[in-house]
């Protein structure tokens, strides 16, 4: 038996390297890169105090939908249900998508899940994660609807668990789960990574806890939200929170939740 030369085991080692990252890169590319439906009405927001924080995510989402389209804004049942300081599994999903439990007589056709910020960080709150949106998308899948994943936002300074690694775990776990169940994933998490690395100037979080957004965070959330599960550039859409955000901050966060849409999904919007 011939010894294997120092070229040979090289090359092998290459490969198996190059194996590895093909296959990390596949896991965190989202397989599903449109909206899973067209026009959706019916929409439950399920998550925790990133969601109500600054007026509701779903409100301002509701308005840029309004916004754009006024006549499908007319249509709309969006409804949110959040719990402070809550992990995906502290929600009744049974309860919460049974018709006519919560105000809305038919199915939701769209339900949107928000894990706990800190799902990602552990190996034991990432299990729990994969084994809560398993089975929270077969209650909604039963009922006729279909599931999104709502990518969270890293933590900044000053919060202790800042981390430039935060936000490659959050993507990883988002991806590879929506993957698994065949979900659409919205990248918010990254449109705020995109934010910062344009205009670090700029804040997205509140300043107090660099964990909840502010109102320009929120607002970004919602146009890249409003951009993934309707398939529609929000970039140059007139809601401005009744002139709450100032016209520059808008467009620019407009545009970033256009690019890192399109980015993310490979694709362009309408």
């Amino acid at each position: 038996m011939q010894p294997i030369s120092l070229n040979t085991i090289h090359a092998l080692a290459t490969a198996i390297l190059w194996l590895f990252s093909c296959v990390a890169a596949s896991a965190e590319t989202p397989e599903v890169t449109s909206p899973q439906v067209d026009s959706p009405t019916r929409v439950l927001f399920v998550g925790n105090s990133y969601m109500y924080y600054n007026d509701s995510l779903h409100n301002h989402v509701r308005r840029l939908v309004v916004a754009a389209d006024a006549e499908l804004g007319q249509a709309l049942q969006y409804k949110s249900s959040t719990i402070g300081g809550a992990a995906l599994s502290h929600h009744n999903i049974k309860h919460l998508t049974t018709p006519g439990q919560i105000g809305v007589d038919k199915p939701f056709q769209l339900v949107i899940l928000q894990g706990g910020s800190a799902a990602p960080l552990s190996q034991a709150r990432r299990r729990q994660f994969r084994k809560t949106v398993k089975a929270f998308n077969q209650v909604i899948t039963k009922r006729g609807g279909k599931t999104a994943l709502y990518m969270t936002h890293a933590y900044v300074k000053p919060h202790k668990r800042a981390s430039p690694e935060n936000i490659h775990l959050t993507k990883k776990l988002y991806t590879t789960v929506g993957n698994k169940i065949n979900a659409l994933v919205i990248p918010v998490g990254l449109a705020f990574e995109e934010a910062y690395r344009r205009r670090p100037d700029l804040q997205l979080h509140k300043n107090f806890d660099g964990s909840h957004p502010n109102l320009a965070g929120t607002y970004l959330a919602a146009c890249t939200v409003y951009a993934s599960i309707y398939g529609k550039s929000p970039v140059g859409n007139s809601y401005d929170y009744y002139g709450e955000i100032d016209p520059r901050t808008v467009k620019f966060l407009q545009q970033v939740a256009a690019d890192t849409v399109r980015e993310f999904y490979s694709r362009q919007l309408k």
